[in-house]
This record gives C-alpha cells, sequence and structure tokens, in this order.
C-alpha cells in the first residue's frame, strides 16, 4: 500500500515556521487544540516537532518571563525535545507503522526533504482496525 493514502497534505496542516515566535505557536496550538505541531525552516524543510512542553521548559528557562516575551522568542530558539522522525512518501507502511507506536504524528518529506505533510497516527490505526474487521479477525 502506498502511504500516500494516509497522507494530510502540509496546506492542511497546523504547523509552524522555525522563524516565528513562541506566541504564534501557541496561538496555533491553542486554536487547532494539538499538543506538538511539526516545525519547517524558510527553505520548506522539516526541522522537529515543537511540544506544549517544550513550551513550558522555555517559560521556565526565562528568568523573569512575562507573557509579553513570547512574541520576541524566536521558535528557533527553542529546545525541542522531540524530533519525530520523518519519512518520504515511497516508504514501506511497516515503517510507518513502526514510527507511529511512538509518535502521534509522522511527518512526510519528499526527495529533497522538503515538508510535504503527515501521517496521523489516528489514521493507521483506523486502516489496520478496518483490515482486521474486513478479515473477521475481531
Amino acid at each position: 500500500m502506498n502511504i500516500a493514502f494516509f497522507l494530510t497534505p502540509k496546506k492542511d496542516v497546523v504547523h509552524a515556521c522555525i522563524s516565528g515566535t513562541m506566541r504564534q505557536a501557541i496561538e496555533k496550538m491553542e486554536r487547532s487544540g494539538y499538543t506538538a505541531i511539526p516545525i519547517i525552516d524558510d527553505k520548506g524543510k522539516y526541522e522537529g516537532t515543537l511540544t506544549e512542553g517544550d513550551l513550558l521548559w522555555k517559560i521556565k528557562d526565562t528568568q523573569e518571563f512575562n507573557f509579553k516575551d513570547t512574541s520576541k522568542i524566536i521558535i528557533r530558539d527553542i529546545i525541542k525535545k522531540v524530533r519525530n522522525k520523518p519519512v518520504h512518501i515511497d516508504e514501506d507502511i511497516e515503517n510507518l507503522i513502526s514510527l507511529a507506536v511512538n509518535q502521534n504524528f509522522v511527518p512526510v518529506v519528499d526527495d529533497n526533504d522538503i515538508f510535504i505533510g503527515i501521517i496521523k497516527r489516528s489514521e493507521i490505526i483506523n486502516y489496520c482496525y478496518k483490515l482486521l474487521v474486513k478479515n473477521s479477525m475481531i
């Protein structure tokens, strides 16, 4: 099976630019309800994953932090503890499943490592469930 079947394209993915601000990322996460979002660089390459935990650690480690500071803190300067391993669009489904065990989403990149979207773990679980039902294994 081609993993493109599961792809949520970049235009539909809540993500942030590494040169954006902490405030922009917080607002995107708040609007979407996501606790982690992909980060891309100015050339469109996947740079990592920004989590709520990363934001909280930055707040903790910033002396005399004021919420107004979030407009001055650049995402590039926030230590990211998670880097969801990306896959190429021609990746095997087996590898995708093994990554999804430990990642809420799997970033997908093209041959030039340009971010093209994500595959959500929930999509993979739903697909596997439907296969099990179809094969009467449950």
